[in-house]
C-alpha cells in the first residue's frame, strides 16, 4: 500500500486534461476517414468499393464517407493506393438524421449526470471502452458523470450493440423505468445503424428502431473520448457535430 502511495507522489496526476486541453497522447484515438477527393470519378468508386460495408459511396470525383457505418477496418486507408484521408480526432458525435437539433438536459444536470448503460447484443468492444471511462485515466467522476445500475435513478441510456431480439424488451423496459427528463444515446456503428449484423429476424439494426435516439457516437468501437466527448454533449458542455460537416474534409 505504502508503495502505490509513495509512486503517486512521484509520478503525480495522469488523469487527461480533456476537455479543458486536448488529448495528444499516442494511441488515444484510432482516427476516422474523411471524405476525399480523387482526380477522376473511377479513382473515387474504386475507392468506394473497397468498404466491406459500403460507408463509403462515390459522387463524381469524390468518396464520401458515412460515418455511422464505417466499423473501422482501415481498408480506406491502407487497403490499396485509392486511399481516404485520414483524420485523428475523437470528437464527433452527432444528432442522428432527421433531428433538427439537441434537446439538451437542463442546467441543473450539467454537473451531475447518471447513465445506465444496456448491453443490447454487443460483442463487448464498445463495453470495453465505456468501462475505460472510469479508470484513472480519463475519471469521468471529475466532471460529475456517474454511472448506475438502476434505470429509476438514471438520467441518460447509453445503448451499445445492435438490439439482438431477446435485448429487444430489456432495452424498451429499461427506458419506460426511467425517470423524464431522459435522453438516449447509441455509441457505435452497431447501435446506430446495425453494423454489420444489419436488419435480420434476430437484430433490430439499432437503438433507433426500438427508442427514440437523442445522440450518437460513431464507431467501431469509439474510444474513451469520443464517448466522453458524446456525454459532454448530452449534458450541454460540448456541442453536437452537425451531420453533414462528419463526411466533408476540414479546410
Amino acid at each position: 500500500m505504502s508503495f502505490w502511495f509513495w509512486h503517486g507522489l512521484q509520478k503525480g496526476v495522469r488523469t487527461t486534461r480533456y476537455p479543458r486541453a486536448p488529448e495528444a497522447a499516442l494511441g488515444i484515438s484510432p482516427g476516422r476517414p474523411v471524405s476525399t477527393e480523387f482526380p477522376s470519378q473511377d479513382e473515387a468508386s474504386l475507392a468506394a468499393a473497397n468498404c466491406p460495408v459500403d460507408a463509403i459511396a462515390a459522387r463524381g470525383a469524390w468518396a464520401r464517407v458515412d460515418l455511422r457505418r464505417c466499423i473501422h477496418c482501415q481498408r480506406c486507408r491502407f487497403g490499396d493506393s485509392h486511399s481516404l484521408e485520414w483524420r485523428s480526432d475523437y470528437e464527433w458525435t452527432s444528432v442522428p438524421s432527421g433531428l433538427e437539433k439537441y434537446e439538451g438536459f437542463p442546467h441543473a444536470y450539467g454537473r451531475s449526470l447518471h447513465i445506465i448503460v444496456v448491453d443490447a447484443g454487443d460483442c463487448g468492444a464498445c463495453l470495453h471502452e465505456v468501462k475505460q471511462l472510469n479508470n484513472p485515466f480519463y475519471n469521468m467522476h471529475r466532471l460529475g458523470l456517474f454511472f448506475t445500475a438502476t434505470p429509476r435513478a438514471a438520467d441518460l441510456l447509453l445503448a451499445v450493440g445492435p438490439v439482438s431480439e431477446n435485448m429487444r424488451v430489456p432495452l424498451l423496459k429499461t427506458y419506460e423505468a426511467m425517470p423524464d427528463p431522459k435522453r438516449v444515446v447509441a455509441v457505435g456503428a452497431c447501435a446506430i445503424t446495425g453494423g454489420v449484423f444489419g436488419q435480420t429476424f434476430m437484430s433490430a439494426g439499432g437503438t433507433a428502431s426500438v427508442l427514440p435516439v437523442d445522440l450518437e457516437i460513431p464507431g467501431d468501437p469509439p474510444p474513451p473520448l469520443a464517448i466522453l466527448h458524446g456525454l459532454l454533449v448530452a449534458t450541454g458542455r460540448k456541442s453536437p457535430v452537425p451531420q453533414e460537416s462528419l463526411p466533408e474534409r476540414s479546410a
